[in-house]
């Protein structure tokens, strides 16, 4: 059983992008899925989001919660084994949320298994401090950015537009659950779609830094993102069946 479609706000939204080799990226996805390139370069990244007045569909604000979550992701292609039509969305191999119902509830209400994590963050209009810490002591990530008008000069994408394009299409994730057959499937429909530059000037992660993972030069930070006050939607995809 899985709660109905999911309402709220999305307070702050960040995409910290990396650029890696597709082989190294193909290394660590299930088999049916494949890295989507742009320019030759595989996309991984983190999506760290502030969630607030999040509540069922038709539910009155008062009775939202709010959270902070973050979730290690990658962009991929796969083949529909119906249709046999190419699709697109992001892998989720890492959940986290400073959030007990949702650690309680992700994977059973609600899709995606959600670890419990410890959040420190300084904010304000315009520069964020953020760090989160697992409680398991599996993952940890940290960032410092300021908005900006333009990408890095460095980043495979040529313009903001490019980038946007790219991530706005990856609605469709499919997260890593204690059943090793299977993928849990969500749909974020957002009200409007606009986002802006975050300059990074310190980005860290675990999972990225991971050189039991990657080889140096496998993977490295492209660019950053920053969503502001969405209103958006999560409704429930079918799940996805490894082989």
């Amino acid at each position: 059983m899985r709660l109905p479609t999911i309402q709220g706000i999305i307070k702050r939204r960040i995409l910290v992008n990396f650029r890696a080799e597709p082989n190294a990226i193909q290394r660590i996805l299930p088999s049916q899925f494949r890295p989507k390139l742009h320019n030759g370069n595989a996309i991984a990244g983190i999506c760290l989001i502030r969630l607030e007045q999040m509540r069922p569909l038709y539910a009155p604000e008062f009775v939202g919660l709010a959270s902070e979550n973050a979730a290690h992701r990658i962009a991929v292609l796969w083949d529909d084994g119906e249709t046999g039509e190419t699709r697109e969305g992001v892998y989720i191999n890492r959940r986290d949320t400073d959030s007990f119902i949702n650690a309680a509830v992700g994977g059973t209400l609600f899709p995606g298994e959600h670890h419990k994590a410890h959040f420190d963050i300084e904010e304000s209009e315009s520069e964020i401090n953020f760090a989160m810490q697992s409680n398991d002591q599996e993952v940890s990530v940290e960032i410092k950015g300021k908005i900006e008008d333009a990408l890095p000069e460095t980043s495979v994408f040529s313009s903001l537009a490019e980038a946007s394009n790219f991530f706005e299409a990856g609605s469709l994730g499919f997260s890593v659950t204690r059943d090793a057959h299977s993928l849990d499937g969500v749909t974020l429909h957002t009200k409007e779609w606009k986002v802006a530059p975050l300059k990074i000037s310190f980005v860290r992660s675990s999972v990225y830094d991971d050189k039991n993972v990657f080889s140096k030069g496998e993977i490295q930070f492209d660019h950053a993102l920053i969503m502001q006050n969405i209103k958006h939607e999560w409704h429930n995809a079918p799940s996805f069946e490894l082989k």
